[in-house]
């Protein structure tokens, strides 16, 4: 019908249904897609999921449209927040260590969280600093991105963490080296 019109050559008028056949029949003729991968089943392959996820991380930023989703996790962090992260880790082993210092000089826990488990076991007191540390700070690298109460970055606040660990164990080895102090 179409090859009858003057300057039309060769062209077909057909329905969807028939250029949906039509497509089907061309789809079979080709053979099986190239593109097709055969692997086995990527979620028995826990092990290597870790450590090819730890060296190729996929998200590196939240997503662009954040309205849709509240929350959303990321596989690789800034390296400046491994540095914070171990810095406060370690600032509190160190706090912990001065900290049994001073309490075996005559010093008193300040904390009033952690001053009821200070007359206990000294294992009991140190492994719940350390684990209660490591969780928090854990939790606010995940967290870094976000602001908390919409006003600061949790990033922010960690750097803040880091600074009350610097004051805080400088305090504590002013205390400990002072002369009137309780140390030498």
């Amino acid at each position: 019908m179409a090859a009858d019109q003057p300057g039309v050559i060769g062209m077909e008028i057909m329905t969807n249904s028939q250029a949906a056949d039509r497509a089907a029949t061309d789809a079979q003729a080709a053979g099986p897609d190239p593109e097709r991968r055969q692997r086995g089943e990527r979620r028995h392959r826990i092990g290597w999921s870790i450590v090819y996820g730890n060296f190729n991380p996929r998200r590196r930023r939240p997503p662009r449209r954040d309205d849709e989703s509240r929350f959303h996790s990321l596989d690789w962090h800034s390296p400046h927040l491994m540095a914070v992260a171990v810095c406060i880790l370690l600032l509190c082993v160190g706090d912990t260590f001065l900290t049994l210092i001073l309490l075996a000089q005559g010093a008193e826990e300040a904390n009033p969280v952690m001053a009821p488990l200070v007359g206990g076991s000294v294992a009991v007191f140190t492994s719940l600093k350390m684990a209660m540390t490591g969780a928090s700070v854990t939790l606010m690298v995940i967290l870094a991105r976000y602001r908390f109460m919409r006003v600061v970055r949790v990033e922010v606040a960690l750097y803040a963490v880091l600074v009350t660990y610097v004051t805080l164990v400088a305090y504590e080895l002013w205390m400990w080296w002072s002369p009137g102090g309780l140390g030498f």
